[in-house]
Order: C-alpha cells, then sequence, then structure tokens
C-alpha cells in the first residue's frame, strides 16, 4: 500500500500542491518532462529536477536512485530531521514523498547552486572577499543549531562546499542531512562508528578512535574555511603526488604569506587582518585533537568579528604569522585517497 506525501509541520502544502508533486514524480519516472521546466543534475543520493508547479514555486527534487551510495535508510533520516529542524541556514523541505515507487524529498529551490561551483569549478562569477566571509558566518550560524539549538543535538557529517547551497540573496544554507546523526548524551563523548563522508574532509581522529562526535564537523568546517580562504581543493592530484590542503596552507601560514595564501583570483581586494583571523580560527578547527577544538559556537563568535574586521581595516586583529604548531597536524592529515568509507547501520 502506497504512503502519502508527507509535509514539513512549518510549511503548509494544499492537497493540490500534493497532487501537483505525486504527478511531478509520475512525470519524471515516466520521463514526460515537457510541462515542466526541469534541470537534471546528479548527486549521491540520486538524480535531481529543478520544477516549477502550478503556483509558480520552483522546487528542487531529489529522487532516489535505486543504485544509489546512501540508500533508504538516508533517505529516511533526512526526511525525519528536516521535517523537525528549521532554522534559516538549513535548507527547507517542502514536503517528500515515500511510496513503492516514488521515493523522492522536495526543497525550496537555491537559485545560485552550491558553494563548490564558485570555489573549484572556475565559476565566472567570482566570489568576493565579503562574500565568503558572509557565507562562512551563514553555514557557522547553521551548523551552531545543529549542534547547540537542537535537542538533542545533531551531527551532520558530511560537511563541504557542495552541501552548502546558495539562495537568490547567496546566502548559504546547509543541505544533504542522509548522514546526520542525534547525540543523545549531553556529555558529547559521540558515538562508535565507521568513518562516514567525503574523504578530505572526515576528521582524522575518526580513523583512530572509530569515535565521532560535533568536533568532527567542526574539523570538517576547517577544512571549508581553507577553501574559503584559498579557492583551492582538498585534494590536489598531479604525477600520482596527492597533497592535502593543510599539506599545502600550514607552510604557507608559516611563512607569514598571506598575500600568497588568499585565492589569487580576489587579486588582492580582501582585509589582511579578516584573513589572519580566518586562518587562525580554522587552524584551531582542524587541531589532531578533537577536545583541543573549539565549539561552534566560539566559531561563530569569531567569524562574526571576522565581519567587523573587514567593515573596520583598523581592527585590532594581528598580522604576523600564527603561531600554531603544524608538524602534528602534517602527521595527521594523510589519509589514503580512495580509503573505503563504510556506510553506516542504523
Amino acid at each position: 500500500m502506497s504512503v502519502p506525501c508527507h509535509q514539513n509541520k512549518m510549511n503548509f502544502i494544499s492537497p493540490a500542491m500534493i497532487t501537483t508533486l505525486v504527478t511531478l514524480l509520475i512525470l519524471l519516472t515516466a520521463g514526460a518532462l515537457a510541462m515542466y521546466r526541469i534541470e537534471r543534475k546528479r548527486g549521491g543520493f540520486g538524480k535531481v529536477y529543478m520544477g516549477t508547479l502550478k503556483d509558480d514555486t520552483e522546487v528542487a527534487v531529489k529522487v532516489l536512485s535505486p543504485s544509489s551510495r546512501q540508500g533508504y535508510k538516508e533517505f529516511q533520516a533526512e526526511a525525519q530531521l528536516l521535517m523537525i529542524v528549521h532554522h534559516r541556514n538549513l535548507v527547507s523541505l517542502i514536503g517528500y514523498c515515500d511510496d513503492r515507487d516514488n521515493k523522492a524529498l522536495i526543497y525550496e529551490y537555491m537559485v545560485n547552486g552550491n558553494l563548490r561551483q564558485y570555489l573549484l569549478e572556475m565559476d565566472t562569477n567570482l566570489l568576493s572577499w565579503s562574500d565568503r566571509l558572509q557565507i562562512a558566518v551563514d553555514a557557522a550560524n547553521g551548523l551552531d543549531y545543529l549542534h547547540n539549538g537542537c535537542k538533542p543535538p545533531t551531527i551532520h557529517r558530511d560537511l563541504k562546499p557542495s552541501n552548502i547551497l546558495l539562495n537568490e540573496n547567496m546566502q548559504a544554507k546547509l543541505a544533504d542531512f542522509g548522514l546526520s546523526r542525534l547525540i543523545y548524551k549531553e556529555s558529547d563523548s559521540g558515538l562508535e562508528t565507521c568513518p562516514a563522508g567525503t574523504p578530505g574532509y572526515i576528521d582524522p581522529e575518526v580513523y583512530v578512535s572509530g569515535i565521532i562526535n560535533k568536533k568532527s564537523d567542526v574539523y570538517s568546517f576547517g577544512i571549508i574555511l581553507f577553501q574559503l580562504i584559498t579557492g583551492q581543493p582538498t585534494i590536489k592530484r598531479s604525477l600520482g603526488d596527492d597533497r592535502y590542503i593543510l599539506q599545502r596552507v600550514i607552510p604557507v601560514i608559516e611563512r607569514g604569506d598571506i598575500q600568497n595564501l588568499v585565492d589569487p583570483r580576489l587579486e588582492g581586494q580582501f582585509n589582511d587582518n579578516a584573513a589572519w583571523k580566518i586562518a587562525e580560527i580554522a587552524m584551531s578547527c582542524v587541531l589532531p585533537s578533537a577536545a583541543q577544538r573549539p565549539d561552534m559556537s566560539h566559531v561563530l563568535a569569531e567569524l562574526k568579528e571576522c565581519l567587523a574586521a573587514e567593515a573596520d581595516p583598523r581592527g585590532p586583529y594581528r598580522t604576523e604569522s600564527i603561531n600554531t604548531s603544524s608538524s602534528d597536524l602534517l602527521e595527521e592529515v594523510c589519509i589514503e585517497p580512495g580509503m573505503e568509507i563504510v556506510p553506516i547501520t542504523r
């Protein structure tokens, strides 16, 4: 027996809209796409379609693929989480369908795509330095809400630029919660699990201890901060030599060479003080020991101060080289490329 589409408690869906969504899914399955303005995109979950409903509401429809790496358990996890959490920096779930033949999540459409497109794919719409600061604050705000505003707290577990979406105002929202886990212990001692996520963003300590907690998300966020600063990929492959982003940026930081740290496409149009401050925050996020890393509430507060420093070039942040020790960091980030990521059993 088919299970009807479910509505987000914070976003009422009329019977007409539900009928339209179901019809959309049937049309997608049958290949009859001419009635809707739809763009196919590929994701780990399955195909993503952009459609326009009869009331001109634009939506993104993620249809579960039978060959999806994530599968039905992750589909359920994402739907259940987004039905109960609501924040301006989390993508909104309009509804979902879960019947025998059609399984899909229906989201608000984020017209400006994802952060990865702007940072790593040589997009012609280059992000300005102030845009990068604002996106960092938005993403931190969403993650702080998951960690400290939800009860129980939630670990995202797959933070990366492609999971940070941008709306028409370039406001950033976190997305893709299929791997998210709830924390039921206030002690924040973590959950025993196999590493799951995307290589380059996974906390190296997880490989050693088998334990994941909120500080694992903090590590991933630190890597994203370095990508916002540098515009570089997490792993740069050339002639068989795979170099991780920390192995590339730490020597530059130690030399105190901020000009060669920041994305050269910005052509020097950035605030030195704010750049150093963000680099300092990023370094604290990727410290080898999870216990040494800051809470996201602290990271968010520091990033907001960076926005203030951007507005005031005479801000208080120091511009000399950061004194954070990096020798241990270089040892911790050498994860073998292609290491198998074992999906978690729920």
